[in-house]
């Protein structure tokens, strides 16, 4: 079985190109180490039509401020861990900041990608919550490679060839 990450960071004041060009990279970089990423953004494409993404869209149920929090709330619950994307963030995500509440209450691995310093998320609550801080995807998407997957050869171990036990 498959392991499943959700894919959270900003949406609000960004295009859905913008919103969804990470997740797409990361999606792609995860499905090659065997795990299954969830945009919140999936199955949305009509959203590009719409420019800037604000708040809910009455119009299309996954878009309405009840549709969003249902499946987004639904996919935090059922991931087996979380990688938040807050760099180069200009306004805070109060989104995102609900789903960082979600993950530490289900106590799933919370993976932040984030500037050492400066970035309007940071705050001593999402520091102690935080199980892995990093400055890049590609960092973000290593820990939960070692997290998430269970071959040994990724951390370099071969467990026929170590006496070691109960480690």
């Amino acid at each position: 079985m498959s392991k499943k990450v959700y894919l959270a960071g900003p949406i609000s004041g960004l295009t859905y190109d913008q919103g969804q060009d990470w997740r797409d990279y990361a999606t792609s970089l995860l499905a090659a180490r065997g795990i299954e990423a969830f945009s919140p953004l999936r199955a949305k494409g009509y959203l590009r039509s719409k420019g800037i993404i604000e708040q809910g869209y009455e119009d299309t149920p996954l878009s309405t401020d009840h549709g969003i929090t249902t499946r987004d709330r639904w996919d935090v619950q059922t991931a087996d861990a979380v990688l938040f994307n807050l760099r180069d963030a200009e306004r805070v995500s109060i989104g995102t900041m609900i789903e960082y509440g979600w993950a530490d209450a289900y106590r799933h691995p919370i993976i932040t990608i984030i500037e050492p310093k400066g970035n309007v998320h940071d705050h001593p609550m999402l520091r102690d919550i935080t199980g892995f801080r990093v400055p890049t995807l590609l960092d973000g998407i290593e820990i939960l490679d070692r997290i998430l997957n269970s071959k040994n050869e990724i951390l370099g171990i071969n467990k026929e060839k170590t006496n070691v036990q109960g480690r």
